[in-house]
């Protein structure tokens, strides 16, 4: 199954997600780019203000085209219980071009619920598999076991983490 998985990452806990996942999978990888830089406190803000207003972000040109493959992962940190800005931005964009879609979420407490909701409405497409992980189960490497769990329900049950 040719996979493509896509993310948006302002921290570098969804790409670490994301890279987890493409590996597994030997899938190609998206990475989602804002045009402003969103690293530093005024980027948290302009992120913040993003989501609460369900406004999508500017992001850069992206390469890949998702029709061209079997499935698209996508994956975003939840912002204020809701899809990040430029993810939003991505899957408006692209909402037409998904075969099949599974999603994943990385967050601090809560939200994903809503989150994956949204996405689902954005794309289109029901997902065939949902996953969060909280941020800390990235930092201590614990996500592992949901990844291989989310794996095995899109369909790739040989595959080991």
């Amino acid at each position: 199954m040719k996979t493509l998985v896509v993310f948006y990452s302002r921290t570098g806990i969804t790409r670490k997600v994301a890279e987890t996942i493409a590996r597994a999978l030997s899938g190609d990888v998206e990475e989602i780019v804002a045009r402003e830089d969103r690293s530093d406190f005024s980027g948290y803000g302009i992120s913040r203000e993003e989501a609460v207003l369900k406004k999508p972000a500017v992001i850069k040109a992206t390469k890949k085209d998702p029709a061209r493959y079997d499935l698209t992962i996508i994956g975003t940190p939840v912002w204020v219980q809701t899809v990040s800005s430029p993810m939003r931005a991505y899957i408006s964009r692209k909402s037409k071009r998904f075969t099949r879609v599974a999603f994943f979420c990385t967050q601090d407490r809560s939200g994903a619920e809503s989150a994956f909701e949204e996405m689902q409405e954005l794309c289109k497409a029901t997902p065939v598999a949902t996953v969060e992980i909280l941020h800390k189960d990235v930092e201590d490497n614990s996500y592992v076991e949901k990844i291989e769990s989310f794996l095995v329900r899109i369909g790739n049950l040989n595959t080991v983490l």
